[in-house]
């Protein structure tokens, strides 16, 4: 009998807009509380394309005091034939500290230099992609001076 395999395609490159603004709450049980804006976007991939719709979406993040930075992102995507779908993921990012503040400076970082994984989901009404309710997918990030950019795939 053959091992099982995690095998997976491209789903699409997502691109977003975020405001510099960031509500901090600052440190609570858990850590360092921020709540951030996402002001838009885009996504592309082989089987669809689109925007992401400025507010309501964000990002809320929670920077652990083991380092760690959690996301947890809510957002609605606009295909480029007028479908909605939401999309949601929670994820995290670490690495070296001297990584972690090259990055919170909004310089550019090589991502091989740190950890940024995250685990996206879908919801839609839409025939045309109710694909997207039924798979799973992970995603690399990169944080890039104008905005986090992820690589979602779907697993097969």
């Amino acid at each position: 009998m053959a091992e099982p395999t995690l095998r997976s395609s491209h789903l699409f490159t997502l691109a977003l807009d975020v405001d510099p603004e960031v509500a901090d709450l600052g440190e609570t049980p858990y850590g360092r509380r921020r709540i951030a804006t996402v002001k838009g976007g885009t996504f592309e991939g082989e089987e669809l394309k689109g925007t992401v719709l400025p507010s309501p979406g964000g990002d809320w993040l929670l920077q652990r005091h083991d380092g760690i930075l959690m996301l947890d992102v809510r957002l609605t995507l606009r295909t480029h034939d007028d479908h909605l779908v939401y999309m949601h993921y929670r994820g995290m990012r670490h690495g070296p500290a001297w990584v972690i503040e090259q990055l919170n400076k909004g310089e550019k970082v090589d991502p091989g230099q740190y950890y940024f994984r995250t685990t996206p989901w879908f919801e839609t009404s839409s025939e045309k992609y109710r694909f997207l309710n039924r798979i799973v997918c992970v995603a690399t990030g990169r944080r890039e001076p104008t905005g986090p950019i992820y690589e979602v795939f779907q697993i097969l």
